[in-house]
């Protein structure tokens, strides 16, 4: 059905546009103006399980209409993280959770620069005037570039001419540089990454992984706080403890949203590729001392019926189903391969499909 589904899915994508709101709050942030919103699910997204999809929201025409049709047609929220932390991150989140009686968690992040990297204040020249960062990228700007920045400014003692001023700031808004000392911009420290999305301090650190592998991971993660906002909602529901099944984990930005909202993981099951994720993912499951029980996999395409079936009927089904399909085809920092769903990465949005059309089947034959 799925495959049929995929054929039909992809015809028409560009007979239909989904606009992006503006501001980008989705069905409400906290702090911003309160907004009455109804909101009905059509009959075939109506749960078990809960599901809970995301990805950029700035993707190609038709993407998005696409994600909606094959996710039971449910409406996009789309949220862009400034209004969680000091960094932006525009996603789409296409879900079937309740809308209502969402929380924070606390504390609350910094929602400013200069609130979450303090120490930069005493060298930010007026002339910047970011109070927010840029989307968090899976790499960071070069030594010869911050390099050239410093000669690029060095010549003046006063303000800079308004081209070297746009200059400078075109580069640091590219590569969120900030400022740590005179005339001297730098990328942020992957604990400073960390924190901007809601991680605990040295989540990526340590284990044989390289500084290049954590930007990568990191940049490719949910922001948490985001995430957790709209998770929030299952706390009440599930005093017990959850079963999750989180594919494309990551580093697991939805297993740290749910622990950190005191959620406690019962069952999880972490479909990720990368050997360097499920690493990270495994000692934190390990330093939180989780009680529960993970099992990690490899190849999401893998994931079959019978497999699903097997470890359904032992823990008796899933909770949630999460999901964040590799952006690398949807994203606008991507130049040389922005193909869509149709894209070797992003096509994998599929077997999120898939996995959760199967999970609905195997839970509606066992009811």
């Amino acid at each position: 059905m799925w495959k049929k589904k995929r054929r039909n899915g992809v015809q028409d994508d560009d007979d239909e546009t989904i606009h992006l709101p503006n501001p980008m709050t989705g069905f409400g942030a906290p702090g911003e103006p309160c907004q009455t919103i109804c909101r009905t699910l059509p009959e075939a997204a109506v749960g078990p399980p809960f599901f809970y999809y995301e990805n950029v929201a700035l993707a190609p025409k038709g993407v998005w209409t696409t994600i909606s049709r094959f996710l039971y047609d449910v409406e996009p929220e789309f949220v862009d993280s400034k209004y969680f932390c000091a960094a932006a991150r525009k996603r789409g989140y296409v879900h079937n959770l309740p809308i209502e009686n969402r929380f924070p968690l606390l504390p609350l992040p910094p929602r400013t620069i200069h609130e979450a990297l303090p120490l930069t204040r005493k060298w930010w020249p007026s002339w910047d005037q970011r109070t927010k960062l840029n989307c968090i990228q899976t790499c960071i700007g070069s030594a010869k570039l911050t390099e050239r920045i410093r000669k690029a400014l060095e010549d003046y003692d006063g303000e800079p001419p308004l081209r070297v001023q746009k200059y400078v700031l075109d580069e640091c808004r590219k590569w969120n540089l900030v400022w740590v000392g005179r005339n001297k911009v730098a990328p942020l420290e992957p604990d400073e990454v960390e924190m901007l999305l809601g991680f605990p301090r040295n989540h990526t650190r340590g284990g044989g992984i390289s500084r290049t592998d954590r930007y990568k991971s990191l940049g490719n993660s949910f922001q948490v706080d985001t995430v957790a906002y709209h998770l929030s909602v299952l706390k009440d529901m599930f005093p017990g403890g959850i079963n999750l099944l989180s594919l494309f984990s990551g580093i697991g930005g939805a297993e740290v949203a749910l622990h950190r909202l005191g959620i406690r993981l019962k069952n999880v099951v972490s479909v990720e590729i990368s050997e360097v994720n499920r690493n990270i993912v495994r000692c934190w499951w390990e330093q939180t001392n989780q009680r529960g029980n993970l099992i990690d996999l490899a190849d999401v395409q893998q994931l079959n019926g019978d497999r699903l079936e097997q470890m359904m009927n032992s823990f008796g089904g899933f909770d949630l189903v999460v999901g964040g399909s590799p952006c690398n085809n949807l994203a606008g920092s991507n130049r040389h391969h922005r193909d869509g769903l149709e894209g070797k990465e992003s096509a994998l949005f599929y077997d999120y499909f898939r996995i959760l059309d199967l999970v609905k089947c195997i839970m509606t034959k066992a009811q």
